[in-house]
């Protein structure tokens, strides 16, 4: 028996009779065991992972981030801080890689562990803190990680071969971005938590959005047994097939602000739309939507009901008698609107994704940045900046390199050829033996390994999102319904936001408590048939609270006060 392995069996002991049974310690005794087990997990790591970095943080350290929207660093409880690192390796590509991870492993623990998913192209470590509003999982007690997902970007970012999307160039770091590295870093972390506590966790939770969404959804659906409850919002689960809809808008609005003949510049793509111009889309779709849910609010609830056929009698009414102006819309820009709602279809018109929901949060600056770029100008089109050298680099086979540059991304992705090309997403060849769609989707309907164990999945997605179709996750509800006989809201619920945008934003009732009621579904059976949310300062009403309902119901206004969620129900 080694000396490290006697010291964790000493310390672990304390800690877990202290975790069990509540036994009483001398509080400078306690912190002393805890302190002297985080610091020998260095020198005796469990098999097969690396600790880079194992310290104790007292209490009241900040985060080594900030918050969202440049809020200050939450402070933190005392606990372990570690970093570890898995499966180091050299990639085709030649380049060093390997898993890392960060595992935040409170003092005062709740016997439960908590995953933070990550976000766009991953590579980033993450900060393990599991951000909730002014509080965090960590301070609750959880056990929290996060990873990068197999690739390093400050390491493996490449400005000739799509900047921080390199990694696509390596099949197994594809595979690790798609799914691999979340089943290894979870283990990881888990046999941590054993060693540290001396006991496996009560609950296991994983929340995430975008990305990190679709990493929820990989866990459902690859490796269900490894969480009581997910929270899997606005998710990323058809990744490629979104990434050629990013393409699809790029080159409908790119036609607006192109003259033909000329070259596409993708950083003039803001003036396919002013800021006046989308606020008429606002209106238009207000006009024809907003009293379906039986109250004119401002807001569209019963996304389902607003269709194309609804919105585009108003859209056409707003088409200027002469030419452009301020105050009315041209008839090329109308086009373009409902081409773009329409989705990425071949010339023969099949569809490569999915439609998109008429929503009022179009308006919205987050929704603009990613399609067209910020109204100044300053800030490139989302779709471009990230979507041409994820398509490009990540998505098809074989990738191709490029600059990673506004100019160049958006030059590929205004020659992309959807009838020659979109089937690059499901191709084979040279070192990559599976398909970017299978490496990295996780857009199965087939959850029942899911269900048998017992899982219970929450999917909150804004109809505003301009980065995944709400359109496309409803879909996959309705398949998952299917296949469980009309019972699959027994254990997986979607909840469509009004008109918020990519996990937040948008002019919205954005801000609620999905994990809650999560919590409440898997440890108490509580299933969450409304989740509560409350429109932010930013809005025209705030502090405006609506019902979000489980699709298909709608909040439907039942009369009382119209700023009130008590005065809504969730109805067919």
């Amino acid at each position: 028996m080694s000396k490290g392995y006697l010291k964790f069996a000493i310390a672990g002991l304390a800690t877990s009779l202290v975790a069990s049974f509540g036994l009483p310690l001398a509080a400078h005794a306690e912190i002393s065991r805890a302190q002297t087990l985080c610091e020998a997990l260095r020198q005796d790591a469990p098999a097969g992972m690396r600790i880079a970095e194992a310290v104790w943080r007292k209490t009241g350290e900040k985060a080594e981030t900030p918050g969202a929207m440049g809020a200050p660093s939450p402070s933190l409880p005392a606990h372990c801080d570690i970093t570890g690192v898995l499966a180091e390796r050299t990639g085709v590509d030649g380049q060093a890689y390997a898993i890392r991870f960060h595992l935040r492993l409170p003092e005062h623990w709740n016997k439960r562990f908590y995953f933070q998913g990550g976000g766009g192209t991953d590579g980033d470590l993450g900060d393990a803190i599991g951000r909730m509003g002014d509080t965090s999982a960590l301070a609750q007690g959880y056990a929290v990680e996060s990873q990068d997902s197999g690739h390093d970007n400050a390491r493996n970012t490449r400005p000739d071969h799509n900047g921080a999307s390199a990694f696509g160039f390596d099949p197994e770091g594809r595979l690790n971005y798609g799914r691999a590295s979340l089943k290894a870093s979870a283990e990881a972390a888990r046999r941590l938590i054993v060693r540290y506590y001396g006991l496996k966790p009560r609950y296991a939770y994983f929340v995430g959005c975008s990305k990190g969404g679709q990493e929820g959804m990989a866990f459902a659906q690859y490796y269900p047994d490894m969480f009581d409850g997910i929270i899997a919002a606005a998710p990323g689960f058809a990744l490629p097939r979104a990434a050629l809809a990013e393409a699809w808008d790029t080159q409908v609005f790119g036609r607006l602000v192109t003259p033909p003949g000329q070259a596409f510049n993708a950083m003039n793509l803001y003036k396919a739309f002013s800021s006046g111009d989308m606020a008429l889309v606002r209106k238009a779709v207000l006009e024809a939507c907003d009293k379906d849910d039986g109250l004119e609010d401002g807001m569209v609830a019963d996304t389902a009901a607003c269709t194309t056929a609804k919105v585009e009698p108003q859209l056409r009414a707003k088409i200027c008698t002469g030419e452009k102006a301020e105050g009315c819309l041209s008839a090329a820009q109308v086009k373009a609107l409902i081409l773009s709602h329409n989705g990425p279809k071949t010339s023969a018109g099949r569809s490569l994704y999915a439609a998109w929901p008429w929503s009022a949060g179009v308006s919205a600056e987050d929704w603009r940045i990613w399609k067209i770029g910020s109204s100044n100008g300053q800030v490139p089109p989302l779709n471009v900046i990230l979507g041409g050298g994820a398509l490009a680099g990540i998505f098809t086979t074989p990738p191709t390199a490029m600059p990673a540059d506004p100019m160049t991304l958006g030059r590929y992705l205004w020659s992309f050829d959807f009838d020659r090309d979109a089937a690059l997403i499901y191709t084979t060849g040279g070192a990559f033996r599976t398909s970017a769609w299978s490496d990295i989707s996780a857009h199965s309907a087939n959850l029942s390994a899911f269900k048998a164990r017992g899982g219970k999945l929450i999917v909150p997605q804004g109809a505003s999102d301009p980065v995944f179709s709400l359109e496309d996750t409803v879909a996959w509800y309705d398949e998952v319904d299917q296949r469980n006989g009309g019972r699959a809201a027994d254990f997986v619920r979607v909840f469509p936001v009004p008109d918020m945008g990519h996990c937040s934003g948008g002019v919205a009732t954005d801000q609620y408590d999905a994990f809650s009621a999560l919590t409440a579904w898997v440890e108490h059976g509580i299933k969450p048939d409304e989740i509560i949310a409350t429109a932010g300062p930013a809005t025209p009403w705030p502090g405006r609270t609506r019902p979000l309902c489980p699709w298909p119901k709608v909040a439907r206004y039942q009369g009382g006060d119209p700023e009130k969620a008590a005065s809504f129900a969730c109805r067919a």
